[in-house]
């Protein structure tokens, strides 16, 4: 293993490589196996143990060499939006359902991977020359779309899927200049980012990356793997919404929740889960000290794995890292690799400084004003 103290300045080849592997496998909710095989490749040689739950979690430890500072665990989740197949049907197409949060007017016509092995297939869409007017205005609902694998009899569909089959967009990795663009960047740049801290451990941390499942389908394995882990204190690496366009008008956009190229955005609250304060002043103290750009990300609006971890046993003390991703949940998503990778090292930066003291008890009082 490296004896660098810290993870590299810039992103390498190798950086975006794991990312393309990540980004184009199918992993969606309930079945996270294919990002799974490639996260425990990549951690097996890192970490001093590694284990599956019964939910599918992924929990892999490093533990430190000399005396034991604190227990730290750090979150992404594995899998994705997407769909599921639900009935085969007699000319050979699949009716099928979404999985999390994605909007149907994103499906026509799109290109698809179904199953692990990446089946191709197209959802299909009437052509514009077949449609009447009043069909052209109203937005297709999912139950007069099927998925084509370009077959023509019910046998030759299941001979490629089956009923209960996952799938997703087909959408290629790129590099486009500063930026990356793919499908699920949310929240396979997260999981990336925990392959790279497991590289550069902090000293005195035993750090449990947990690869987590089902965050998009109701922060399950989050749930379960906290209460497992129990540690001192959590912080989950995400990808959030970037809203940072501007308005069809050309007016100033005053709901952007967060912003390309601002660095990472540090989640002070969402629609569940509220940032623990102490680690957010840590997480802005550190971010200043060693002049690494960051953004306060706008409260509200959508919500991921630390609302679940915040809750478990007596309360674990949580905190949001987040790379802002435009279009997230479509078949295409852009994030900026110098977020990425400034990510990387606040998260490491925090992981340096942060003591017991940071999140006890005492401290919450503590950091009360006396009036």
């Amino acid at each position: 293993m490296s004896t660098m103290s810290s993870p590299p300045e810039k992103v390498t080849r190798s950086h975006l490589q794991l990312l393309k592997e990540l980004t184009e496998a199918v992993a969606v909710s309930g079945d996270e196996e294919a990002v799974r095989k490639i996260v425990r490749r990549e951690v097996e040689p890192l970490a001093d143990d590694v284990k599956v739950d019964a939910l599918g979690n992924l929990i892999a430890t490093k533990r430190p060499r000399g005396r034991r500072r604190m227990k730290a665990m750090l979150a992404a989740h594995m899998d994705e939006v997407g769909f599921v197949l639900v009935a085969a049907e007699g000319d050979g197409t699949f009716r099928f359902d979404r999985v999390g949060g994605v909007d149907p007017r994103q499906f026509p016509a799109k290109p698809v991977w179904v199953g692990r092995n990446r089946i191709p297939g197209v959802i299909g869409a009437k052509p514009i020359h077949l449609s009447t007017p009043d069909e052209r205005k109203r937005p297709l609902d999912i139950e007069s779309m099927r998925i084509d694998l370009g077959v023509d009899t019910k046998e030759a569909a299941q001979a490629k899927a089956k009923v209960g089959d996952r799938g997703t967009f087909a959408t290629r990795f790129n590099r486009l200049g500063p930026t990356v663009c793919g499908k699920a960047l949310d929240d396979r740049l997260g999981v990336a980012a925990l392959i790279e801290l497991l590289r550069y451990p902090p000293e005195g941390i035993e750090l449990c990356a947990v690869f987590t499942v089902q965050e998009e389908i109701g922060l399950r394995g989050a749930k379960v793997a906290a209460h497992a882990v129990d540690p001192q204190v959590s912080i989950v690496v995400e990808c959030t919404a970037a809203n940072d366009l501007p308005t069809w008008d050309g007016d100033e956009n005053p709901s952007y929740n967060s912003r390309l190229g601002l660095g990472p955005a540090l989640s002070v609250a969402d629609r569940m889960a509220i940032g623990d304060p102490r680690l957010l002043q840590l997480a802005v103290e550190t971010a200043e000290r060693m002049k690494i750009p960051f953004q306060l990300r706008q409260p509200g609006g959508g919500t991921n794995d630390a609302a679940e971890i915040q809750l478990a046993r007596e309360g674990i003390p949580t905190l949001a890292v987040s790379v802002p991703g435009r279009y997230l949940h479509t078949p295409a998503s852009i994030a900026s690799l110098a977020d990425w990778r400034n990510l990387l090292r606040l998260v490491h930066a925090i992981l340096v400084r942060i003591e017991p003291s940071t999140v006890s008890r005492s401290g919450m009082r503590a950091g009360r004003r006396k009036k």
